[in-house]
């Protein structure tokens, strides 16, 4: 379920991003790694001028190194901030967001844990959100449940979850569309 849906950048990025993934197995520091991705994944959402920055081809890369040397390497782990760096010299800094994903894809589907995408007309409260993630892990025997939750008004009320093989309507909205449609049919006699 990776946000960045070019082919090209995800080919490039999912052999650096395997790579990365069996370093941290191998030295038993997935879960730093993993914490930093989550977290720069999130800031990189937020900050599309950085991102604009170290995919400009006309940036040298000392330029891109000190960026992220000043911006990054006091928040995140050594080891991470080591394969930022090597990212830049082979000049593939540009599919960072793909290594991310295809990332935090490799260590999910290890630890059995499960993205499950749900759109929602207003925001959930603590408890049933709580309450959610116990059905999806009873319906889906994931050992853990990670929510990417968007609010969207035009949904009028309920919610809608996508997994990566199915899609789970109970908006109002699809409610009103399906009546609309049995109208339709009923009124046409």
């Amino acid at each position: 379920m990776s946000k960045n849906k070019n082919p090209l950048a995800l080919r490039i990025a999912a052999p650096y991003a395997r790579a990365l993934f069996d370093f941290s197995v191998e030295k038993n520091i997935m879960h730093q790694i993993t914490a930093d991705f989550q977290n720069l994944e999130v800031f990189l959402d937020e900050s599309s001028e950085l991102l604009d920055y170290l995919s400009n081809p006309i940036v040298t890369t000392a330029a891109k190194t000190e960026v992220l040397t000043k911006i990054l390497k006091p928040q995140i782990n050594a080891e991470t901030f080591k394969f930022l760096m090597i990212l830049v010299e082979r000049g593939r800094i540009n599919v960072l967001k793909s290594v991310i994903a295809n990332y935090l894809e490799l260590v999910y589907e290890t630890a059995s844990i499960k993205t499950i995408e749900v759109a929602t007309a207003y925001p959930f409260a603590n408890l049933q959100k709580n309450t959610l993630i116990q059905k999806l892990k009873e319906l889906t025997n994931a050992r853990e449940i990670r929510l990417v939750i968007t609010v969207d008004s035009s949904l009028i009320g309920g919610f809608l979850i996508k997994t990566d093989s199915k899609v789970i309507d109970f908006t109002i909205k699809n409610q009103l569309q399906k009546l609309a449609k049995h109208l339709d049919t009923v009124l046409e006699i």
